[in-house]
Order: structure tokens, then C-alpha cells, then sequence
């Protein structure tokens, strides 16, 4: 079984920062592209960033400039440094991760449970 948890998310001012954390574990053979999502209230889920193991990064053009996703391959764990955080960053953000685990031996995405942003303004 494969599990990714996410930690970091809370209530935070308008122009303030947090910092969300996705720990990825179980029976992993490698991870390939790391990621966030996001889904507010009434709305689909939509992309905020990716990674890829050599550590190319993708944003969504909402988030350029704002929030800085990185990863650390030995902990199997993806990082979303928000700053700037603005009303409209309010969501629920998901880890997604592109994992080959030794069920299959083949690639997937797993998800994470979410957690709770909320940016008072």
C-alpha cells in the first residue's frame, strides 16, 4: 500500500505564508512527478504545481511568483511554500504522486486527503 499525508494547513491572514508538506510512503519502488492541486468551494479541482524528480518545476499562472513547490527525493516528500496568500488561494489542496509501488511494479497516482487552506482578508 502507498499512502501520501499532507501536514501545514491552517488559517492565515491575507499577505501572510504557510508552508504545506506531503510525506509519501509504503512499499514504493521510485516516484516520478510530484504535485499539488487545489479545489475551492463550488469549483474543480485545478493544478497549482509540479515537480519532477530532477526538479523541474510547472505553476499554474495564478501562482507564479507567489508559491514555490520543491522536493526532497531521500524523504519521498513534496513541499508547497505559499506566500503573498491572497482570498482566492482559500481551498482545499491535494498532493498527487506518480509512484511505482511493488503492487504491480507499474506507475500510478495516488492522492492525498487534502488539507484545509483559508486566507482571511
Amino acid at each position: 500500500q502507498v499512502q501520501l499525508v499532507e501536514s501545514g494547513g491552517g488559517l492565515v491572514q491575507a499577505g501572510g505564508s504557510l508552508r504545506l508538506s506531503c510525506a509519501a510512503s509504503g512499499n514504493i519502488i521510485s516516484i516520478n512527478v510530484m504535485g499539488w492541486y487545489r479545489q475551492a468551494p463550488g469549483k474543480q479541482r485545478e493544478l497549482v504545481a509540479t515537480i519532477t524528480t530532477g526538479g523541474s518545476t510547472n505553476y499554474a499562472d495564478s501562482v507564479k511568483g507567489r508559491f514555490t513547490i520543491s522536493r526532497d527525493n531521500a524523504k519521498n516528500t513534496v513541499y508547497l511554500q505559499m506566500n503573498s496568500l491572497k482570498s482566492e488561494d482559500t481551498a482545499v489542496y491535494y498532493c498527487n504522486a506518480d509512484i511505482r509501488s511493488t503492487f504491480g511494479g507499474y506507475y500510478r497516482y495516488y492522492w492525498g486527503q487534502g488539507t484545509q487552506v483559508t486566507v482571511s482578508s
